[in-house]
């Protein structure tokens, strides 16, 4: 065997694992791996990012496309910390994730050398921590074993990421070796005895309802879910920012289970006797601050099927559990004998028929009628879409009037961060469309895009594209929103003077329009469909049209009265 880098084996072992792609800022400390890069063109391919935070953006998303591993390779120090928050979200999301830190040499080593860290502390692994594994490769024999390793652990049981620690000097380092096989993730199965036990528990129900959502979704575990959920029919509802786990468009959608839930989604979830959470981990945001199921023990009769053992128990003592993947529940599920008849029909027709009527939006000030923009994106659009967004109230308006068909049609379409992360959708939307060619549109605030809107050059360099609806409403919406309620009238910290955002765009090189009524909105979308860039739509957003269901001053004005009532004086 010749000898060969370090880094050029490293290389050759992602390519070993199928990686098609690696994000990433480059560094100094691992130029052996870019020289691998290089060897390797063709066969892998570096996306060059402008900031860390994306590059690790577009590996999560990466991740959730695909399920198996997104790649994001940085330098030391600050360019790991950069990276950090991409890392913080496959952790909440749940979506497999490798990142790869060019490290010190280890003849330097634990001298705080230059941007030296230390990268177990600071990312974990622990239960408060934010990454499965972190581990330094110091052998560079040792590299095909950490990397198949990296690449099972951010895949089995709950997927999240994995940080690999590479030492400058040992990327540079000759070896003979070569990469282990493609790793493929482990099956956990259900019990058949606690399969059993959920049957009979189905059979004494009145009014069940599923939540599904998670990571660990595949195009065939939605649509085993989609015979279950038939078979037995029952309501689905899908968990926080997971909406495309359930083709909204099926008869028994009940909604999206999170931030800004439809009201009387809210009140079933409280109304039904048996909960089946088909692989969420029924976090904060799915469960309503923790108010819908109640914790630890829920007022509902709760079924709980999670990849993670750990997850089980934690927070909900559920009724019956099962350590499960969501391919093998969903299979399992789907095959569960139902009986000919069932006394909760009304009830699943209900639950649809809220949803339905969701979809009917309230009257808000201003020239933009937001819900018929979302229907022009629903017309328009090609159902294989992928839909993208970061953290803000702008959101709301796809998560609340889109309707996916997602994976049960064969495409996952929704890529959007659970954990609350500010600028994921623009470059979560450039992976989408770089790794798959299909149509990526993102939907972003002012603040969220200015957080990583310089990835558009990342896009434009790569040649790659995608449509950028960006709500302008000239504050942090969200915390401006929050900040009424606590204390109205006394704007803080939450006002924005922004540039001129479609000459910021045309720069970078995509085309740009304003979209200054409901009216010329079409247009915009359809030269943004038919164009060979990407394009950004700028719609100036009334400040008071604040979220779907409300206004600035209706908030404002609750708060005052409120506390007038209490006595509080602002």
């Amino acid at each position: 065997m010749t000898p060969l880098l370090a880094g050029h084996l490293l290389v050759d072992c992602l390519v070993a694992q199928g990686v098609s792609h690696v994000f990433g800022v480059p560094g100094e400390s691992y130029l052996a791996a870019l020289d691998g890069f290089h060897q390797h063109e063709g066969r892998i391919r570096f996306v060059i990012c402008r900031q860390e935070g994306g590059a690790a953006f577009m590996a999560e998303a990466q991740g959730k496309l695909t399920g198996r591993p997104g790649v994001c390779f940085v330098t030391r120090g600050p360019g790991a910390t950069n990276a950090s928050i991409g890392v913080h979200t496959a952790f909440q999301d749940s979506t497999p994730m490798v990142l790869l830190v060019g490290d010190v040499g280890g003849d330097y080593r634990d001298r705080e050398a230059f941007q030296e860290v230390d990268y177990a502390s600071f990312f974990g692994p622990s239960t408060k921590g934010f990454a499965k594994r972190v581990e330094r490769v110091d052998d560079p024999q040792r590299l095909p074993e950490y990397v198949a390793r990296a690449f099972a652990t951010a895949m089995n049981g709950r997927p999240g990421p994995v940080v690999l620690v590479l030492p400058e000097d040992m990327l540079r380092t000759p070896v003979q070796a070569a990469p282990l096989p493609r790793v493929e993730p482990a099956l956990a199965w259900a019990d058949p005895g606690g399969l059993r036990e959920l049957r009979q528990m189905l059979l004494a129900s009145q009014r069940p309802l599923v939540i599904a959502g998670g990571g660990g979704w595949t195009p065939q575990a939605a649509q085993a879910l989609q015979r279950f959920a038939e078979n037995w029919q029952l309501p689905v509802g899908n968990a926080f920012r997971f909406q495309d786990t359930f083709d909204n468009h099926h008869p028994l959608y009940a909604g999206d289970v999170g931030i800004g839930i439809n009201p009387r989604l809210a009140a079933r979830v409280k109304e039904a006797d048996l909960i089946l959470a088909i692989g969420p981990r029924l976090g904060e945001m799915t469960t309503g601050g923790y108010e819908l199921l109640r914790a630890p023990r829920p007022a509902q009769k709760l079924v709980h099927f999670h990849a993670s053992a750990e997850e089980l128990n934690r927070v909900y003592q559920a009724d019956l559990v099962f350590n499960t993947t969501m391919n093998a529940a969903a299979r399992a599920l789907e095959v569960l004998s139902a009986p000919p008849e069932l006394p909760w029909s009304g009830w699943a027709a209900a639950v649809h028929a809220d949803y339905e009527a969701n979809l009917q939006p309230q009257a808000l000030p201003g020239p933009i009628d937001m819900p018929a923009i979302v229907a022009c994106l629903q017309r328009h659009l090609p159902a294989d879409a992928v839909l993208t967004n970061g953290a803000g109230n702008f959101a709301s308006w796809v998560h609340r009037f889109f309707r996916h068909h997602g994976l049960a049609k064969g495409h996952k379409t929704q890529l959007a961060p659970t954990a609350g992360a500010m600028g994921y959708g623009v470059p979560a939307g450039i992976a989408a469309n770089l790794l798959t060619g299909r149509v990526a549109l993102t939907m972003a605030g002012d603040g969220d895009f200015l957080m990583n809107g310089q990835e558009l050059a990342t896009a434009v360099q790569h040649g790659g594209k995608s449509i950028i609806v960006l709500l302008n409403n000239g504050m942090y919406g969200t915390i401006r929103m929050h900040q009424e309620r606590e204390h109205p009238a006394r704007v803080s910290g939450t006002a924005l003077r922004n540039p001129d955002f479609c000459a910021l765009a045309r720069a970078y090189g995509y085309a740009a329009a304003q979209v200054l009524e409901t009216s010329q909105f079409e247009a915009a979308l359809l030269r943004a469909l038919a164009a060979d860039t990407g394009t950004l739509i700028e719609i100036p957003l009334d400040a008071e049209v604040i979220s779907t269901r409300g206004t600035l001053s209706a908030i404002r004005m609750a708060a005052q009265a409120r506390q007038a009532s209490e006595g509080v004086q602002a």
